[in-house]
């Protein structure tokens, strides 16, 4: 035989990729009071809202683990929508929720599920998937006199950016009714577009920061669309962060501009006429444990033990006063676990013969939890 030949891989081994498989696509009306549980794919399109603002980076694997992002419909997904449905007519005051429960129960992917749902949806939205990073140190910051904040000029442009990617046809006829509120910053003009504002701000980063609250305080005035302020790693704006001041004390998250931001919509400071602030509590950074002021907010168990006399900062607790928690169940149901195995075995990626008995080992290893499930359940079947 030719060495050209006996270097080819034979034919049926060439032609072995899997089919692709046919899930109906997550959207507003397949999603129902009646739905039950199901597998959903996201169309993660160019200058869509996850594509563009990113997801968490336990969300981003899973997501690779199949020919095309998706996510289980389960009866937390059914509840979020509805709070969601009756936000989008009223202020966001009375619309600012936390998704909390334990490590793995998917309160990142129900977040990302909201997002999708108000994106779809026609809202307007702003999505923070990695709040972490607004606290770690690891973008720059500069002490602004006027605000009394440390600016982050570098994380400010890539929101304003990104929120101008994704809602750009939703923001194209808002404009500035008046600019008295905003005499600090040359330039602005009564009737100038949000866009155009937005975009004068992404050619000069000494306003970007100035830019960006002026677009979210005028996103809060106008009310033919309801507007979604969703955050991941909630738990992180309320505690000191890593950065450090010329004396190198410690900064609190409130002295840094854009989680003083976040936290005054969250405390309902500042609102949105229609919408909703939607954060989830993120659990895989020890770093950033859920604190105390939050805790007793949403009314759960803190992670460590606490009295009376447990050091508490009454500016946090201002800042958490309000919030409203939504529990995502630690367990999958029955019903739910089962959609989440057929999508493996849809894939053909398990290396074990997927009986009930297979099914029902998996989900009582992982007592139910969904990340356990995968990542320590099936995942597990490829290893050889």
């Amino acid at each position: 035989m030719p060495i050209s030949q006996t270097n080819q891989l034979p034919q049926n081994i060439r032609e072995s990729r899997l089919e692709p498989l046919n899930f109906s696509v997550f959207h507003p009306k397949v999603l129902k009071p009646d739905t039950k549980p199901r597998a959903l794919t996201f169309l993660y399109e160019e200058k869509d809202a996850l594509r563009t603002f990113g997801v968490p980076k336990n969300v981003l694997f899973d997501f690779r683990l199949y020919q095309r992002p998706l996510s289980i419909v389960r009866d937390v997904t059914i509840s979020t929508v509805d709070r969601l449905q009756t936000a989008s007519g009223r202020s966001s005051a009375s619309s600012r929720f936390v998704l909390e429960g334990a490590s793995g129960s998917g309160k990142s992917y129900t977040l990302v599920q909201a997002v999708e749902y108000c994106y779809r949806s026609d809202w307007i939205v702003i999505y923070i998937p990695r709040a972490i990073k607004l606290v770690d140190s690891s973008t720059p910051y500069t002490y602004n006199t006027r605000t009394q904040t440390y600016i982050q000029y570098d994380a400010a442009f890539q929101i304003l950016q990104r929120l101008l990617t994704v809602n750009r046809e939703r923001i194209e006829g808002l404009t500035l009714e008046s600019t008295a509120a905003y005499e600090h910053l040359k330039g602005l003009k009564a009737g100038m577009t949000l866009t155009s504002l937005i975009e004068m701000g992404l050619k000069d980063k000494t306003v970007v920061m100035d830019i960006l609250a002026v677009v979210m305080e005028e996103l809060g005035k106008q009310k033919s669309r309801p507007v979604l302020l969703a955050v991941d790693d909630f738990q992180a704006l309320y505690q000191s962060s890593q950065y450090r001041d010329p004396n190198y004390q410690i900064i609190k998250s409130y002295h840094l501009s854009i989680p003083r931001l976040i936290l005054e919509y969250a405390s309902s400071k500042r609102q949105f006429a229609r919408g909703a602030v939607v954060g989830a509590i993120s659990t895989a950074n020890p770093t950033y444990p859920l604190p105390l002021e939050l805790s007793e907010a949403l009314q759960i168990t803190p992670p460590t033990p606490t009295g009376p006399w447990s050091k508490r900062s009454p500016t946090y607790i201002g800042y958490a006063a309000g919030l409203q928690p939504l529990h995502v169940p630690e367990q999958l149901q029955l019903s739910e676990a089962a959609v989440l195995f057929e999508v493996w075995m849809k894939h053909k990626t398990l290396h074990t013969d997927a009986t009930d008995q297979l099914f029902l080992s998996k989900y009582t290893e992982a007592s139910g939890n969904p990340r356990q499930f995968v990542h320590t359940g099936l995942l597990q079947t490829l290893e050889t």
